[in-house]
């Protein structure tokens, strides 16, 4: 039996965000989706999921997803079999960008959290086309069934994670560093960049999909996962 693969969701997501990838790839190995709900810091969610999660997986994060996933490859690189990067960003955050959080916590407190979730997930970080508005009212229906305190929790979480360009440049297992194109939230840019830092990365940029490609354009991504997963493991 190959390795399982443990997938972690986006901020305000949960495991409808890998539907077509869990229809898929669970047909041959075993497929399972970890919450990032639970923890003020990042190091707190990585902590306590690493104490449910099997002694070795392969693992794949998208958006906030990576970077708690970039954390468990810190804590435990002896854990993971290999590492797949989705639309996310290894740098820590400036002083102005982790204030730039704040008006979106206070729209959630006053009960407005699908104001500081469209706020969050605006249209141009998106592929555009026809497909824009489901992939939008899909992340809607995750955040809002998740509830303004896991977006709270998350937003702390976000706000002062750490830099992990030292845990990139440590790694020594199969890389995949995917990306959506058109995301402009955490660019094609920022992936070559993170591709750059990794020994053993292979950068793949799915033309068809923005800051969700495994919504926007599942099958380009099933594809790429499991090339990655079908990759030799790398001697340490």
């Amino acid at each position: 039996m190959p390795e399982p693969l443990v997938l972690l969701p986006g901020m305000m997501c949960d495991a409808r965000l890998f539907a077509a990838q869990i229809n898929d790839l669970s047909r041959e190995r075993v497929v399972s989706v970890a919450p990032i709900t639970q923890g003020e810091r990042v190091e707190e969610i990585a902590s306590s999921l690493l104490d449910a999660l099997p002694a070795k997986f392969a693992l794949a994060g998208l958006s906030m997803g990576g970077i708690v996933a970039m954390e468990i490859l810190r804590r435990a690189p002896d854990r993971v079999t290999r590492i797949a990067l989705m639309d996310t960003n290894p740098l820590a955050e400036t002083p102005q960008s982790a204030a730039a959080y704040e008006p979106l916590l206070i729209k959630a407190r006053a009960g407005r959290l699908d104001d500081a979730l469209r706020d969050m997930m605006r249209p141009e970080y998106l592929a555009p086309g026809p497909g824009r508005l489901a992939v939008t009212t899909a992340f809607l229906a995750m955040a809002a069934d998740l509830g303004p305190d896991v977006f709270a929790r998350q937003v702390r979480a976000l706000q002062r994670r750490r830099d992990q360009q030292p845990t990139l440049r440590r790694c020594k297992v199969p890389v995949l560093v995917l990306c959506g194109a058109h995301d402009g939230l955490t660019p094609p840019k920022r992936h070559s960049f993170m591709a750059e830092l990794i020994p053993y990365a292979r950068l793949e940029i799915i033309e068809e999909a923005g800051h969700l490609p495994t919504l926007e354009a599942p099958e380009a991504v099933t594809q790429a996962l499991r090339g990655w997963l079908n990759q030799p493991f790398v001697l340490q």
